[in-house]
């Protein structure tokens, strides 16, 4: 029997799910439950007939008419989208400071995500150290900001996960005995150097600096390319680069978190800000 009409926000549910391989982002993202995420998205499958998602305890993943029904979502959803902002003049502007130790290669469909959840949002991205974006948060100029917990003691931010660092490289590159270890770095003040070089100093290893890099992209070219060794956060590190810590006997380095800063705002800007939270957490 053919379902009378699809449930627009239990599609958007679905979407949100596929697309971030979680029910509880998904749920993040919409400002609800779990459960209710997967109750729309049950009720969605008996009505379509259609079962959309493989669910085991540790992944959610499409099933083949899940694949074959996600396209048609997206429009759908869109296309909601659209006609909701048929009469809003107002496009919004929200200002987000991101620390350049957890920008990767999903920042494009980061911001894709961010787009379909409110086409009339205007993005302003501003991408530095941690505490540099901190302190443009602090100062007004963000209305939010994604940076690594630099300081125990301060406790505002909702922690969005742990982002694990090693000691990346390229897998030909060799330390010849008896010199130091050649380092790319992040220009001072910057607290994952200073994690890096105190490490290596508590342990005895001696080390040189043959690269100061302008942001993470430039530290990756530069490891890339065999010159040095750099304390990156695995998930922002080059995808033909590896963690060379134990083929050199370098100490291990601490996971740190990944914390969320934003003012209480809008409806619509907050709703944005979970979408980019969840969106983020979905991809550590």
């Amino acid at each position: 029997m053919a379902m009378r009409a699809l449930d627009v926000e239990a599609v958007q549910a679905f979407v949100l799910v596929a697309e971030l391989n979680s029910f509880t982002r998904a749920a993040e993202a919409l400002d609800t439950t779990q459960s209710a995420v997967s109750l729309k998205i049950k009720r969605l499958e008996d009505g379509l007939g259609r079962r959309l998602l493989e669910r085991t305890p540790r992944l959610v993943r499409l099933s083949a008419e899940g694949s074959a029904f996600l396209g048609a979502a997206r429009h759908l959803v869109a296309a909601h989208q659209s006609a909701i902002g048929a009469f809003a003049v107002e496009h919004r502007r929200l200002i987000v400071g991101l620390s350049h130790h957890i920008v990767g290669t999903e920042l494009g469909p980061l911001l894709k995500r961010m787009h379909a959840t409110d086409p009339g949002l205007v993005i302003g991205l501003h991408i530095d150290g941690s505490r540099s974006v901190l302190e443009a948060f602090d100062g007004g100029e963000l209305d939010a900001a994604i940076t690594l917990r630099h300081d125990a003691k301060r406790r505002d931010g909702e922690v969005l996960f742990e982002a694990q660092f090693g000691w990346m490289g390229a897998p030909d590159f060799n330390r010849p005995p008896g010199e130091p270890l050649r380092l790319a770095t992040q220009a001072e003040p910057c607290g994952v150097r200073a994690m890096a070089v105190g490490a290596l100093d508590a342990a005895g290893i001696p080390w040189t600096e043959v690269f100061v890099g302008g942001g993470v992209a430039t530290i990756g070219a530069a490891i890339s390319a065999g010159l040095a060794v750099a304390a990156l956060a695995r998930r922002v590190a080059p995808p033909d680069t590896i963690d060379l810590g134990p083929r050199l006997g370098l100490p291990p380095l601490p996971s740190r978190e990944v914390i969320l800063y934003s003012k209480p705002s809008d409806a619509r800007a907050r709703r944005a800000l979970r979408t980019l939270g969840a969106a983020f957490a979905a991809t550590a």
